[in-house]
């Protein structure tokens, strides 16, 4: 039992948003059934692939039901119905950012469920594609990321505009089954990859600062723009990260590299106050250039001793393999994460929900489908086919064999 245990999710999507969606759905105890085409939809071979399998396509669909069918027919199509009028009060709730056009619209779906839930993710609000990569470019900041002084772009290899847009199919989801228990109304649901980046761009100040002040905001590397925060390099070649954001964040740092009195004579030249971001981040190459000389000749471990003492702020830059190797005992305790069995790929960390209810013991962390898994699983068990409904669908060609 967990807590959205009793909630029935058809997912019918791609790539990295609605997926998402789904996994965190399911990782809450939400019985999510991924449908794809037979052979698999456009990201079931993405990469990264281990011994063939992509892990990056099992990582999304932890926790799912996989069915496959020919949805370019009838009978499959009538298949993905005959699931959304089976689901009982907790079903009905599709979420997809494929067409939903044609058999799979709201309108045809509808015929199903009247009381259907339908999220649907486009790229832009008029309906035309977009994926992270183009939404981050028209938004401005691949502009504004990277060193101070470069010209060409710079995209974020981490698609944030998915990962927020998945959180808000899982949150629109959730809204959305509230007032159907509440009305008994079911009701389409929209919203585009585009305007998940315009309100948090707007929210931030970013459009407002465009529109009110002249210069252009520019490239600062890793400085925090607004307050004091770069990255130091070590003497023994490794690269850490340093925030102050608070007077007493600012106060550690100061306190650990043992530099009050050069950071006062910053500030008399200035006739600055350094407890004060602004001000921070008016000297910020002169502080920098301070902590750097201290830090080049320390290594990684005499830095992390003396940070961690006076409480600083700060990380140790790292690749995903030193992740695995440096923080190996703190992964291993770490309640949202267990290493897991993926047959025929080995074993490795999947997640559990990042949410701790109180009311709810953590759920087991369970392996990822594979491909079409559950596909005769579900149609027994949902829908209710025979054996020899199943077979009959294995022999037209609309299940896989």
């Amino acid at each position: 039992m967990n807590v959205l245990t009793g909630l029935r999710v058809i997912e019918l999507s791609a790539f990295v948003a609605v997926p998402l969606g789904g996994a965190t759905l399911a990782s809450m105890g939400a019985d999510v059934i991924r449908v794809d085409p037979l052979g698999g939809g456009l990201d079931s071979e993405r990469l990264p692939l281990v011994q063939g399998v992509s892990v990056y396509w099992a990582g999304l669909n932890q926790g799912k039901r996989s069915l496959v069918a020919d949805l370019a027919s009838p009978a499959g199509q009538e298949l993905v119905g005959r699931l959304l009028a089976s689901g009982g009060a907790g079903g009905g709730i599709v979420i997809t950012n494929l067409p939903a056009r044609g058999w799979s619209s709201f309108e045809q779906l509808g015929r199903w469920r009247p009381d259907l839930i339908m999220v649907v993710l486009s790229g832009d609000s008029s309906g035309t594609s977009a994926v992270d990569y183009t939404v981050n470019a028209r938004l401005g900041f691949p502009m504004v990321t990277g060193p101070s002084g470069d010209r060409a772009p710079i995209n974020n290899p981490l698609p944030a505009w998915d990962a927020q847009a998945g959180y808000l199919v899982a949150l629109a989801v959730l809204a959305a089954e509230r007032h159907r228990s509440r009305t008994g109304q079911g009701q389409l649901v929209r919203l585009s990859l585009m305007d998940v980046g315009l309100a948090l761009t707007a929210r931030l100040g970013i459009l407002a600062e465009a529109a009110l002040v002249a210069e252009p905001r520019a490239r600062h590397g890793n400085f925090v723009f607004g307050t004091f925060a770069r990255d130091l390099a070590t003497r023994d070649g490794r690269y850490v990260m340093v925030v102050a954001l608070t007077p007493r964040q600012w106060r550690s740092l100061v306190s650990a590299t043992a530099s009050a009195e050069t950071m006062d004579r910053i500030a008399a030249a200035h006739g600055l106050d350094l407890s004060h971001d602004a001000d921070r981040w008016t000297v910020r190459h002169e502080i920098a250039e301070v902590l750097s000389e201290w830090a080049a000749h320390r290594d990684l471990v005499d830095i992390a001793a003396a940070f961690d003492s006076a409480g600083v702020l700060w990380a140790p830059f790292r690749t995903f393999q030193q992740l695995l190797q440096e923080e190996a005992e703190v992964l291993a305790v770490n309640p949202v994460l267990a290493k897991v069995q993926h047959r025929g790929v080995g074993e490795y960390f999947l997640p559990r929900s990042s949410l701790r209810f109180g009311a709810f013991e953590p759920s087991p962390i369970q392996s990822p489908p594979h491909l079409g898994e559950h596909t005769e699983q579900v149609l027994r068990e949902v829908v209710g086919l025979s054996d020899t409904e199943l077979r009959e669908l294995r022999e037209s060609g609309t299940i896989a064999s």
